[in-house]
């Protein structure tokens, strides 16, 4: 292959790379079976499993746009969810209320369920659907760094019954009369009594038991298919999709001011799958890996600060901390840990530059750790920071810091090889014959020499002072000469 040479050529490549890059940009979801889709009516089936988050929230946005965009008849959302962030949460449903094809979320397949986050998408949705042996509930909001004042205490995050205030309750008290709240329990009443209102009013919306998802979000209550059907927390109990599909077929719904008649049997199904841009998203918003590359960003940076001109860790690092910054931002980030984990790092590298003996590189060691701990302001599942992953960077940490402390220390137990202390004490020989001054060989060095008794040429002097860059010296009995 011949590479082109002239700078014509080389920008017409640039212009197709760019072009390329941007039409990819722009493809957006796919089908999940490739070539052309064919004509008729269909459906677009999204499936959603795992926690909820951002990239959650932006596969379903864009299924949805689609669907509008491409006339769909209905969205199918599959879902199987322990919860997840309420930013994403509330986008999702934003999109779902904002959609002008009807939405139905069907908890699936058996064995799956909707909690937390779930419960809000589900009851946002136009059809409320579930299958057999599946749940829907628990969808009390998860309270950051929250402790109960109590002697029996209460696990982080969680909100129970006996400390869900009623609404017009400002402040609860112990028996004293006294009041027995702090700032933390006002933040709980407030994130629970928010939500509480968010499901009413969807509940309201879409006409479906508004006491019922109170209490699953008061009580953390969770039911089965068959309870939320009973209790008109769901429309219908469907096998599978095709199911769903002729169960909800001349079902009314309404997407915004419009009522729209559901005509669903016969239609085709097309599963859609994320698009690069979604995995992406769902990999880097992954705490875990937005940790990794936020130290890798810091760490890149700091060796190319100590090697310019290396660029591959100036590089590596500068794209890495974007990435990170981009993640966290995405991502309910306790700015203190970050700040932490930052002051860690500059510790444990002045410790490397100024050796304190392990003050500065196990304070660094310290506040990393804590950083960590608390850079992620949640406990839903799956949206925390590794402790094996935390755990294993302190050890390398500590393992370096004292690798260090060792080096240091042995560096101060060798003799001094170079300076002026090298220089006393060491022996050399006479370059010619001086009464005062002259030329000696010292230390594979010439050097000029004052002495206060003659020197004979080739006798071996000894160095007693420096003064400037002159030796002084005195000579030595020459064990070769008679006395």
């Amino acid at each position: 292959m011949q590479v082109p040479t002239d700078k014509k050529a080389w920008l017409t490549i640039a212009f197709l790379i760019v072009c390329l890059t941007w039409a990819r940009l722009g493809m957006g979801l796919q089908p999940e079976a490739e070539g052309d889709r064919p004509s008729g009516r269909f459906a677009i089936v999204v499936d959603v499993e795992g926690p909820i988050g951002p990239a959650t929230a932006e596969f379903i946005t864009q299924a949805i746009e689609r669907a509008t965009e491409k006339e769909a008849a209905l969205v199918v959302i599959g879902l199987d969810t322990p919860g997840g962030l309420d930013a994403s949460t509330r986008d999702i449903v934003k999109s779902i209320l904002k959609s002008r094809v009807p939405i139905a979320t069907f908890v699936s397949p058996e064995g799956a369920r909707a909690a937390s986050a779930g419960t809000y998408i589900l009851y946002a949705s136009h059809i409320a659907a579930m299958s057999p042996a599946t749940n829907v509930g628990a969808a009390t909001p998860v309270a950051i760094g929250l402790t109960d004042g109590s002697p029996r205490g209460r696990q982080p995050g969680k909100v129970p019954v006996e400390s869900a205030p009623d609404a017009d309750n400002d402040v609860a008290q112990d028996d004293s009369g006294t009041p027995a709240t702090d700032r933390s329990d006002a933040m709980s009443r407030k994130a629970v009594n928010d939500s509480v209102a968010w499901i009413r009013s969807l509940a309201d919306l879409r006409g479906r038991n508004a006491d019922w998802a109170e209490s699953a979000v008061r009580e953390a209550v969770s039911i089965t298919s068959e309870e939320a059907l009973e209790l008109g927390v769901i429309d219908l109990i469907a096998n599978d999709i095709d199911d769903l599909l002729q169960k909800v077929d001349g079902r009314v719904v309404e997407t915004g001011d419009t009522q729209v008649t559901l005509q669903t049997l016969g239609l085709r199904i097309e599963r859609v799958t994320p698009d690069w841009r979604v995995e992406l998203l769902s990999v880097i918003t992954s705490p875990t890996i937005a940790y990794l590359l936020l130290l890798i960003g810091i760490y890149g940076l700091v060796l190319e600060g100590y090697n310019p001109g290396t660029l591959v860790p100036g590089v590596v690092g500068a794209i890495s901390l974007l990435l990170a910054l981009y993640a966290l931002q995405m991502l309910p980030v306790n700015y203190a840990g970050l700040a932490l984990i930052v002051l860690g790092v500059v510790l444990m590298i002045a410790e490397v530059m100024v050796p304190s003996f392990g003050a500065l590189g196990i304070g660094g060691i310290i506040a990393m750790v804590i950083g960590s701990i608390i850079l992620i302001d949640t406990d839903v599942p799956g949206f925390v920071v590794s402790r094996p992953l935390i755990g294993a960077i302190a050890i390398v940490a500590a393992l370096g810091l004292m690798t260090v402390i060792w080096f240091a220390v042995k560096a101060r137990q060798r003799p001094v090889v170079s300076g002026r202390e090298q220089l006393l004490g060491e022996t050399g020989t006479a370059l010619e014959s001086f009464a005062a001054e002259g030329e000696v060989f010292v230390h594979s060095e010439r050097w000029t020499a004052e002495s206060e008794r003659p020197v004979r040429a080739g006798q071996t002097v000894q160095v007693v002072g420096l003064k400037g860059l002159h030796l002084k010296i005195r000579p030595l009995d020459d064990p070769g000469e008679d006395t």
